[in-house]
């Protein structure tokens, strides 16, 4: 049984690293732009498409390139984002688009651009629904693009480095030690869990850490008017 474990697992992997390099930075660029688009990012799994293309990864060229790829497809599908707020502004909040993503959603990421500025725009990488509501709501702000870019790019630079080292080293252990230990691909899928585990973790304590920051005290619950929604951050601190 622990056998056809580690039969299955290598099978999966050399499944994978079949794959032309090429094509696979490639997939894994074009999955993180849909990622970090508009809604798309809701039913994108580019989590899940990084971890595996990790996992072929074989030298340090080969997984800088890989996330060299996820960087600039992570910033086109939020630059996307960030210039479809800025020319269509509290029109694409009112727009059938907008409603889908939910008035409570925009609140939130425009509450919290104003209170944390720049940084906002950095942690909210790491926020559910957030990364994808964050540029829409910093281009209708009229936040300067290249200081977006400045905040945006080592966010999603952490990110990607992070997933492909991990999934491209617990493979290269695995296939280490696949040879000597019969319960290799336990360690493996062990490995994955617990770091998906703690991703999730992560992203709890950190929503947990920003919730002052993203939650309407009763000063603006007071002043807020029915009229009101939608018209975007006055303006977003550097």
């Amino acid at each position: 049984m622990l056998g056809e474990v580690n039969d299955l697992l290598t099978g999966m992997l050399d499944a994978v690293q079949s794959v032309a390099p090429v094509w696979r930075v490639l997939i894994a660029g074009a999955a993180m732009m849909l990622e970090t688009s508009v809604l798309v990012g809701l039913f994108v799994p580019g989590d899940t498409i990084v971890i595996v293309a990790g996992t072929a990864v074989g030298a340090f060229a080969e997984g800088a390139g890989l996330v060299v790829a996820i960087v600039v497809g992570s910033l086109i599908g939020e630059s996307i984002g960030f210039w479809l707020g800025r020319a269509l502004g509290p029109r694409l909040r009112h727009s059938a688009l907008g409603r889908r993503i939910g008035e409570t959603h925009w609140q939130r990421a425009e509450r919290y651009l104003t209170r944390r500025g720049g940084l906002a725009i950095f942690i909210s990488r790491f926020l559910p629904v957030l990364h994808s509501v964050v540029p829409l709501t910093v281009g209708m702000s009229g936040y300067r693009y290249r200081r977006f870019l400045a905040w945006t790019a080592p966010a999603c630079l952490t990110w990607a480095g992070l997933y492909v080292a991990v999934a491209g080293i617990a493979a290269g252990t695995y296939r280490d030690l696949a040879e000597s230990l019969h319960f290799a691909g336990y360690i493996f899928i062990g490995v994955m869990v617990v770091f998906l585990l703690l991703v999730v973790l992560g992203k709890k304590i950190l929503e947990r850490l920003e919730r002052r920051h993203l939650v309407a005290d009763a000063a603006e619950h007071e002043a807020s008017a029915p009229d009101s929604a939608g018209a975007g951050p006055s303006s977003v601190r550097d």
